[in-house]
């Protein structure tokens, strides 16, 4: 049971300390805090075996605190002094440092620089996971679908450029703010996308991902310099999107496409709390990619029954979110709303614009709508062909699985 309480304790408050002490004790000593904050919770492991605390995150807060004066005993010892505390302009009484506002300031000064744009983009999702939200090197590696050798070599690649660049550890203001806070909403959304619609082996969704990015997508809104429309326009379509997550696979943990999935599992106050974050989104005409997909999310939405669907504004809003970021997924998706409508020829001439290899890892949803394609218009040994290429590209055993009943379903038809 202990166990269990320090791993959640450590997901949900070790960011926040590393995060605090860092802002103490500057960048470039990290590594040692991330160290020290380990070694709290190694100590709270052993200690709670004994007895529990009554109140376990006040004895990690306290425990955290006594960091700070043993971190810089150490940095002393080992003649790496820093500027007198107390002459800091950025000091905080130690006993203010766990204050909620100050703990939001050090979080979203973390998020800034683990998005920062001199990292290797590939560096910034991780570096996040671990300084600002707690992952684990094991959980990083599971959820970015990559080995622990790669993760570990990402965050020491992070690090060095944030020494090597001097980083500064603040919120940026003025005209380097809004490309910041685009590099910030980009990392947020990955890692959103990636717990929605997963791509390890055996899950399909992964809620702790979806529920951090909405963590720190809502650290944005709260602060008066990061609360743009388009951070708006993201958090409504987080909302969207996990209010259908009870509902995207049936009891046998089967997967449901939007036509069979029970809308009565639809989270009713996800959804409000959607429709009032795009309310606050529209303030400017100035419309960004998540508006246009939190558009196509609440039309889904909208309807009470699959066939009530409007796929004509569905392509249209689909349309404009390519405009502004052409991608090979939204000429597919286009097919689908396309085949969905029944104007067969413009679905073709959509799916002739991409190669299967244009969506990388998602290359069976290629297959896979050439297959719906070939079926909707009856030609059955390409739909068997092409539901096959899609089998043999599919990562995802959930997705395999739904993939096999569709072959099924084509088999019969032969």
């Amino acid at each position: 049971m202990e166990s269990k309480l320090i791993d959640h304790l450590f997901r949900y408050h070790s960011g926040k300390m590393v995060s605090v002490l860092t802002r103490i004790f500057g960048l470039s000593h990290l590594e040692i805090i991330e160290d020290a904050v380990q070694d709290t919770f190694i100590k709270a492991s052993i200690s709670w075996r004994q007895q529990q605390p009554e109140n376990p995150e006040a004895w990690l807060t306290q425990a955290a605190k006594n960091r700070v004066l043993d971190i810089f005993r150490k940095l002393k010892s080992e003649k790496k002094l820093l500027p007198n505390l107390q002459q800091s302009r950025d000091f905080i009484a130690v006993n203010e440092l766990f204050l909620d506002t100050e703990i939001e300031d050090a979080q979203l000064r973390m998020i800034f620089t683990a998005c920062h744009p001199n990292l290797d983009p590939r560096d910034r999702i991780s570096f996040a996971l671990k300084t600002v939200s707690g992952f684990s090197i094991k959980e990083i590696s599971s959820a970015l679908l990559t080995k622990e050798e790669t993760v570990k070599k990402r965050l020491l690649r992070a690090r060095k450029t944030i020494k090597e660049s001097n980083i500064k550890f603040h919120i940026p203001q003025g005209k380097a703010l809004p490309d910041r806070l685009e590099s910030v909403m980009e990392v947020l959304y990955l890692i959103f996308n990636e717990g929605f619609h997963s791509n390890t082996q055996k899950t399909l969704i992964r809620k702790d991902l979806c529920g951090e990015a909405m963590r720190l997508c809502k650290m944005l809104l709260k602060n008066v310099h990061t609360r743009i429309p388009a951070a708006y326009a993201l958090f409504a379509l987080m909302c969207f999107h996990s209010a259908r997550l009870e509902a995207k696979t049936n009891s046998e943990n089967e997967i449901l496409n939007l036509k069979h999935q029970d809308r009565s599992l639809w989270h009713f106050p996800l959804i409000q709390l959607g429709n009032t974050m795009m309310h606050k989104a529209v303030s400017d005409t100035n419309f960004s990619c998540y508006h246009y997909e939190a558009a196509i999310a609440a039309e889904h939405l909208r309807a009470a029954h699959f066939d009530e669907t409007n796929w004509t504004k569905i392509l249209y809003w689909y349309q404009c979110l390519y405009a502004i970021q052409p991608m090979p997924i939204y000429i597919v998706t286009m097919a689908v709303v396309c085949l969905q409508n029944l104007d067969f020829a413009k679905a073709k001439q959509y799916l002739d614009q991409v190669e299967a290899n244009d969506l990388a890892q998602r290359s069976y949803l290629y297959y896979g709508t050439f297959s719906d394609y070939y079926f909707a218009t009856k030609n059955i040994e390409k739909a068997i062909i092409n539901i096959d290429l899609a089998l043999a590209t599919v990562i995802n055993s959930l997705e395999k699985e739904y993939l096999e009943k569709k072959r099924n379903l084509l088999i019969s038809h032969t």
